[in-house]
């Protein structure tokens, strides 16, 4: 058991509501994080137990940032916790935050969990996301709910949205640039995690990924497979540079 599911367990404070896996995760790609200098960004404040869960997790550095539209949120103000008052699915609020917030070294989004609004949040605050930080969006399986927006395979869920972020992260390999090149995304993303529920996007700057070998060929008979394989290393550099 980790200190995250610890804190809940023994929680009196605010209410919390998670699902029992997710504990796991968050300790995984956060635990780097723990007591340094670090903004977290978190949608969906609730009764404001999540936010001061950050707190006592990552330790008195850091800073914690909640968005909800219900201005009686603003009462889980404190000293490492401030609170901003607005629709996730309104872009126009969502860059005020950009212009409001430092960057941000984590970003949870457990927000309304509707269509627009997990989409629209990525767009616009992904990329106020520091070099190595990290965006997680939760509650995902709402993508299979109509009542949020969602359905199986609807094409404007944000499970089929997300989707498409492993093909961003392979760009560099695409032979058709026109259809799939490469963006910043590509350039700016280590890892894609996909769980039950949960997408955790770690970002890293990268650059062109290169063929790289050692050793020689020693088997005998397999010189024709060495030439083979000659041809197709120069095929592949000519056609990514």
């Amino acid at each position: 058991m980790n200190d995250l599911e610890k804190y809940f367990n023994q929680n009196r404070g605010g209410l919390i509501t998670k699902w029992n896996h997710y504990f796991d995760i968050y300790d995984h790609h956060f635990n780097r994080f723990r007591g340094k200098e670090v903004n977290i960004l978190e949608f969906g404040v609730y009764q404001g137990g999540s936010l001061k869960m950050w707190k006592n997790y990552f330790g008195n550095r850091c800073k914690v940032y909640g968005v909800d539209i219900n201005p009686n949120c603003i009462k889980a103000k404190n000293d490492q916790i401030e609170i901003f008052i607005g629709d996730q699915e309104d872009r126009k609020f969502l860059k005020s935050l950009i212009d409001n917030i430092p960057s941000i070294d984590i970003l949870i989004d457990d927000g309304g969990h509707r269509m627009k609004q997990q989409i629209n949040t990525f767009e616009e605050l992904f990329p106020h996301i520091n070099d190595n930080g990290i965006y997680l969006c939760e509650d995902m399986h709402t993508s299979y709910r109509h009542n949020y927006g969602g359905g199986y395979k609807k094409r404007n869920s944000f499970i089929e949205y997300s989707k498409n972020f492993i093909d961003y992260i392979n760009a560099w390999h695409s032979r058709d640039q026109k259809k799939l090149k490469v963006s910043t995304f590509t350039k700016t993303v280590n890892s894609l995690h996909f769980y039950d529920s949960i997408i955790v996007i770690e970002k890293k700057i990268r650059k062109e990924p290169k063929s790289v070998e050692s050793g020689e060929f020693i088997i005998p008979g397999d010189e024709s497979k060495k030439r083979g394989f000659d041809r197709l290393k120069k095929s592949i550099q000519k056609r990514i540079q």
